[in-house]
């Protein structure tokens, strides 16, 4: 079996595309009640979703905080772009246990949102802090050939 996408349900079809496509998503197809993006995230009217699984609208749940849609970024960037655009945050960024810098907000449609940076990123951000690979995967539980091949493949020296 292939796996396609996560398919997320919207009440305006339009105004969650402009939203995905601010967060640098491509559309795929658009089938005017769903939405591909390439990347693997789709977005489907709510009003059609209901009808195709019969479901009723007191079904579908908004502000359910038990799932969430992960994009890696430089997260200091799309912070002004999110904050310009004045997104519902859950909290701003914040430096998570195993070092990496994340931050989380709903969608348009209450769809819980993280970007946080690549773990790649965090190897060179703290090796370029002066910490040691040893230092590095010791605070971020990252093998050290990961933190190798990241701080090398940004033309540092080990």
């Amino acid at each position: 079996m292939k796996y396609v996408c996560s398919l997320i349900v919207v009440k305006d079809v339009q105004r969650a595309r402009v939203f995905y496509e601010k967060l640098g998503q491509k559309v795929k197809n658009d089938f005017g009640e769903n939405v591909e993006f390439y990347g693997g995230i789709a977005i489907h009217l709510e009003e059609h979703f209901e009808k195709l699984l019969r479901i009723g609208k007191n079904n579908i749940l908004k502000k359910s905080n038990n799932f969430e849609l992960y994009f890696a970024e430089e997260i200091s960037k799309i912070y002004d772009e999110m904050k310009e655009i004045d997104v519902d945050f859950i909290h701003e960024i914040k430096e998570q246990p195993w070092g990496q810098r994340v931050m989380r907000f709903y969608d348009p449609d209450y769809h819980i949102i993280e970007i946080g940076e690549s773990m790649e990123s965090v190897a060179i951000r703290y090796f370029r802090s002066g910490m040691t690979v040893e230092d590095i995967c010791k605070g971020t539980s990252l093998p050290e050939e990961f933190v190798q091949k990241a701080i090398v493949a940004q033309g540092n020296k080990i």
